[in-house]
């Protein structure tokens, strides 16, 4: 299921991160590696707050749904 339809507070492990190279590239340097794990901390307008790799970060919707947990 994509990242952005997960509740918040849960930890779930990333199984595939979609999209184009470039995009792949770009998540990967935030910290989304396949195997790796995310929490959803909140959603604010579309945007969603994540903590990844011990640290925060902020991706719309459309990464998010790019992120398969």
């Amino acid at each position: 299921m994509p990242l952005s339809m997960v509740n918040a507070g849960e930890p779930f492990t990333i199984k595939r991160i979609g999209g184009k190279e470039e995009v792949k590239r770009h998540l990967e340097e935030l910290g989304f590696v396949v195997g790796g794990v995310v929490t959803v901390v909140s959603e604010i307008n579309g945007s969603l707050i994540v903590n990844v790799k011990e640290s925060r970060v902020a991706i719309g919707k459309d990464m998010a749904s790019k992120i398969m947990v």
